[in-house]
């Protein structure tokens, strides 16, 4: 049977939608957290998201693999696996910042076919599928025509993060080429630049659950979405998301530090 990525694209849109609701009741409020072994957080409202989000795929679609956060992988072999991060950016969320996300992303295949990213406490959500385009809010979206770094809005999560995984100069001469660097980081960085409110946002280190949604999203949008090699994979553990003309740039750069 030949599948639908237009139905798999609504069906991760009510998903995430009802995921990343159910966690506005913990949102400002009460929630209980925990440390993982890698000293990351993780609250009630991760898991409790993560759970309602493998319901609602089991019940649909019971012969596709699913891989999340915080649950693991069940069927991963299968054609069609989905990919879950029920909150990303749990740094954020704890902190009452609403810039945290809910993030799902589907593979047919091993490729990535359709992305959502739902910022529940914003109220907003950008979704794609392979040849269907991205939307924000149901509107079209794309990508800002920027053609020179300095002139760019660049983006990251986590200054640290690039000295901790060698990227240090070529961090350190964006930062002094863009116009302007802001730390709105997470998926969210990677939402406004699909949907042109930012030029360029970077992430050293990525899980295939944090970037799984983002490929289509981006490139659905115009974008370009490589890692600092130049490769359009979610499984090599970093990312640049921008413009295909900045993305040459900003490739070169990571090159000449290499």
């Amino acid at each position: 049977m030949a599948l639908d990525y237009n139905e798999l694209r609504i069906d991760a849109i009510k998903f995430a939608k009802a995921g990343g609701d159910s966690t506005l009741k913990y949102f400002n409020k009460s929630f209980a957290l925990e440390f993982k072994d890698d000293e990351s957080p993780v609250t009630n409202a991760d898991r409790e998201a993560e759970s309602l989000i493998r319901e609602m795929i089991q019940k649909k679609y019971p012969s596709h693999g699913i891989i999340g956060e915080e649950f693991g992988s069940e069927n991963k072999d299968a054609d069609v696996v989905w990919i879950l991060d029920p909150i990303d950016g749990t740094k954020s969320f704890i902190h009452g910042v609403p810039l945290y996300t809910t993030l799902i992303g589907v593979l047919v295949q091993n490729s990535p076919v359709v992305g959502v990213i739902y910022a529940p406490a914003l109220n907003e959500m950008a979704a794609a599928g392979k040849g269907l385009g991205c939307t924000l809010n149901g509107k079209s979206c794309r990508v800002r025509e920027c053609s020179d770094i300095s002139k760019a809005t660049f983006l990251t999560t986590n200054v640290n993060s690039f000295s901790d995984h060698g990227f240090e100069q070529p961090f350190r001469e964006l930062v002094e080429s863009a116009r302007i660097h802001r730390t709105w980081g997470d998926a969210y960085g990677h939402m406004l630049v699909a949907t042109g409110r930012a030029d360029i946002m970077i992430d050293p280190i990525l899980n295939i659950w944090d970037a799984a949604a983002l490929f289509p999203i981006v490139t659905e949008a115009g974008g370009s979405y490589t890692d600092v090699f130049g490769n359009g994979s979610i499984e090599t553990g970093n990312a640049i998301s921008t413009n295909p003309v900045l993305s040459h740039e900003i490739l070169s750069i990571f090159e000449n530090y290499r």
